[in-house]
Order: C-alpha cells, then sequence, then structure tokens
C-alpha cells in the first residue's frame, strides 16, 4: 500500500466520520431538550478519538510520516505531507517533529515557513507575476528549475494602493482576499512620498522589545470594532529600505540599503541562527495554506530620517554587534564595453536588462578567523542573500536564502516595483 493511498485513505475516513459526527449531532439536537434525549447525546462515543488512524502507534506513525517526508520533496506531491498534519493532534505532533525548517531541509512546508529563514546552501527558487490591471503581484515557488514557468505553488500575493503622502503594498496569503481585514494578512510595505524609502512591517513583532510597541496603545484598524478574533493586530517595523537619490541626474543603477531589523548581524556567524523566528501561524493562516490551488494594527509613525537608514555597520565594540541589525546591499554592477551596459551576473537566473534588477549581498561579513597555509580564504564572501530580475512581461525572478525569509523577500522585491522619482 503505497503512501499517497495512506494519505487518502486518512482524508476519505476522516471526511465520513465528521459527516457521521454531524448528523448524530443534528439527530440529538431535534430530538429536543428532554434530559433522555441529552443523555443518549452524551452517551454518542468520541468517533474521531477512536478511529484506527488516531490512535496508530508512535513508533508506526513516525515511520509512516517520515518515508512520506523523504519520498515526497516537491510540490505538488509534499501536499500529501500537509494532510498527513492535519489529520490530528497526535499527527501534526508528529510532523512538527519530522518536518525540518527550511534553514536545514531547504523546503516550503507550511505556512509559517514563509516567516522562516530560507536555506543555508542553496537559494529558494521563486518568481513574481505582475497585474497591473488591478495592481496586484503574486509570488509562486518554482516547481522546475525551468527559467520562464507559468505554474508554481502560490505562496503570497500583494496589492498597491497609492495615498497621497505614500504607497502602501498589503501582504497577504490569500490569492484573491488580499486586504488588512482579512484572516491571511501577514504585513506591508509603505513607501515615502519620492519612493526612495520604505518601510517593512510585520504582524509579529521583531526577536527585540525594541520593536515591540508600548502598552496600553490599540490599533486604529481594530478601534471600533474587531473584525475577526484571528486576526492579527499589531504592525512591527522589522526593516527599513533605502535606495539612494541621483541628484546628478546621470542614468545607471540603483543602489539600495535594506536594514533588517528582525535579523541581528550575527547571524551570520558559523553555528548562529535567527533568534525569535515564529513557530505558528493563526489556524486560519493554516487552512488557507492547505486549500491553496497551484496556479493557473499598530502603526508605529516612523521617520524617513536619513539618520536611521545610514546608519551602516561600522566598527564597533564586540557586545554591540551582536545585537545591532544586519544591513544587505545592492552588489554593484561591471560596466560591460561590448555590450555598453551594466552587468550583473544571475547565472542565467533573469534575461531581460531592467533597472530593477538588483542583488542583496551583507554589507558585514560575519567574523572569521585568519586563514592558515592549510586552509585558505573562504570564496563565498559575496554571497548572494537575494536577487531579483525580469525574464519577461510583467513576469519576474526572486531567488532568496538564509537569514531572510519569504515574507521579507517579497517586500524588498515589492520596494523595485514603486516608481521613485529622484532616483532615475
Amino acid at each position: 500500500m503505497s503512501f499517497r493511498s495512506i494519505v487518502r485513505d486518512v482524508r476519505d475516513g476522516f471526511g465520513s466520520l465528521s459527516r457521521r459526527g454531524f448528523e448524530v449531532r443534528l439527530t440529538g439536537h431535534h430530538r429536543g431538550k428532554s434530559h433522555g434525549s441529552l443523555n443518549d447525546l452524551h452517551d454518542q462515543p468520541l468517533i474521531v478519538q477512536n478511529s484506527r488512524w488516531a490512535s496508530l502507534p508512535p513508533e508506526l506513525l513516525y515511520d509512516v510520516i517520515r518515508r512520506l517526508e523523504e519520498s515526497e520533496s516537491t510540490w505538488p506531491s509534499r501536499k500529501h505531507v500537509v494532510a498527513c498534519a492535519s489529520v490530528c493532534r497526535s499527527w501534526r505532533i508528529m510532523c512538527k517533529e519530522i518536518v525540518k525548517k527550511p534553514e536545514i531541509c531547504g523546503k516550503l512546508t507550511f505556512p509559517v515557513s514563509l516567516k522562516q529563514p530560507g536555506p543555508r546552501d542553496g537559494l529558494v527558487q521563486c518568481f513574481i507575476k505582475r497585474d497591473k490591471s488591478n495592481l496586484t503581484y503574486h509570488l509562486f515557488l518554482c516547481l522546475s528549475p525551468a527559467l520562464l514557468v507559468e505554474n508554481g505553488k502560490f505562496l503570497l500575493s500583494a496589492k498597491r494602493t497609492r495615498r497621497t503622502t505614500c504607497t502602501e503594498y498589503v501582504i497577504s496569503m490569500d490569492a484573491d482576499n488580499i486586504s488588512r481585514s482579512s484572516s491571511s494578512y501577514i504585513g506591508k510595505l509603505r513607501s515615502n512620498f519620492l519612493g526612495t524609502k520604505f518601510i517593512v512591517y510585520d504582524t509579529q513583532p521583531a526577536y527585540t522589545s525594541e520593536h515591540v510597541p508600548p502598552p496600553g496603545r490599540s490599533s486604529r484598524r481594530f478601534n471600533s470594532k474587531k473584525v475577526s478574533p484571528k486576526v492579527p493586530t499589531g504592525s512591527y517595523n522589522i526593516a527599513q529600505i533605502a535606495y539612494e537619490l541621483n541628484v546628478l541626474g546621470t542614468r545607471g543603477p540603483r543602489r539600495m540599503h535594506c536594514i533588517m531589523h528582525s535579523i541581528p548581524v550575527s547571524s551570520l556567524d558559523a553555528g548562529s541562527t535567527v533568534p525569535g523566528q515564529p513557530e505558528l501561524l493563526t489556524r486560519a493562516l493554516e487552512d488557507s495554506f492547505r486549500s491553496i490551488s497551484f496556479s493557473k494594527s499598530l502603526d508605529h509613525s516612523v521617520e524617513f530620517s536619513s539618520s536611521r537608514f545610514s546608519e551602516i555597520a561600522g566598527p564597533r565594540d564586540d557586545e554591540d554587534s551582536k545585537t545591532r541589525p544586519l544591513v544587505l546591499k545592492n552588489k554593484p554592477p561591471r560596466w560591460h564595453e561590448q555590450l555598453q551596459c551594466w552587468c550583473l551576473n544571475f547565472r542565467g537566473r533573469v534575461t531581460v536588462a531592467s533597472v530593477k534588477n538588483f542583488q542583496l549581498i551583507a554589507a558585514t561579513q560575519p567574523a572569521a578567523s585568519a586563514p592558515t597555509p592549510s586552509q585558505p580564504a573562504p570564496p563565498d564572501l559575496d554571497k548572494i542573500i537575494l536577487q531579483f530580475g525580469k525574464v519577461g512581461k510583467d513576469m519576474f525572478t526572486m531567488d532568496y536564502r538564509y537569514p531572510l525569509s519569504a515574507f521579507q523577500a517579497f517586500a524588498i522585491c515589492l520596494s523595485s516595483f514603486d516608481t521613485k522619482l529622484a532616483c532615475e
């Protein structure tokens, strides 16, 4: 019996059990509110807890989920792993124990993976589809190494809204309902008037208490009425993005810096990890992630001051270097004499020249011991953490790795779409 057959039997079995349980409760309700009817209703066994799937021995359950996790390495087949985690509590706990974080396994499985750092050993290949008619952007996970793909696993969506003094991108886990009142809302991106500076907001606080809002203040979004108890109410500043002004008016590549408040620079050191990683998202997000098909607050008034964005890594004491945020900068392109243009090596992932294309590297490299004659210097000092580029009309690639998450990488790439009056 194959693992897919087991998953199918489990899903069908629990579906029929749920319907039977609903019929039992409905029948007991129509019998009336007499004492005997209530006793009859209480005497009904808990069918789900007594099912053969929920009472599997832990050793057998561990072996089944472990083999399924090893065999289903890519989407769409990994939907069977998600289905196993949805069976019951014991199955969910076992899946959480076996399925590793993207940082270790390099796989995006559950919705919490979108806010966890990417793999250390390689890039997660994604692509973004832009729809100019309704100002929406959809992020998909590549299902094949092919460059131009039309199918992919949907991950995130964003909708652009132009306001009087800024531009705002609402980021959601729902492909259709992209709004801050939705339970799938997970963050936003906001720019200044010129489109040169951006702030990334998350519904979850950063790892330090510095960015946690003061108590006693409520979100204006929920001042009059809370939409749903599952909707997150926080809005925390986790990153800032700045594009340098082009005061001379010469046409050239953009230059940008990203200050990641939720990622300390010490996370790049050997053996270090990003602290405060989320372990669980709301059940509404889990349901939306499980049902998504394949491709066919507290608003802190943060000043867009130059001093905040000019905080580039410099010489500081060791204790401060452990807590200061990671700073990313764009890798400077080189001028190609024959092509007469600025060029970056995207290793085949970008095919169309655009001012939006960029590659991000760490502004400060992690601390390392001096190389010995038998141990040469590490060759990956300019390791690409995020790269973004155009491959067709309204089609862009986005590849990211540790320590960025899919949500953070998507928000940074959205800043490249915005019109920048003073940069070009």
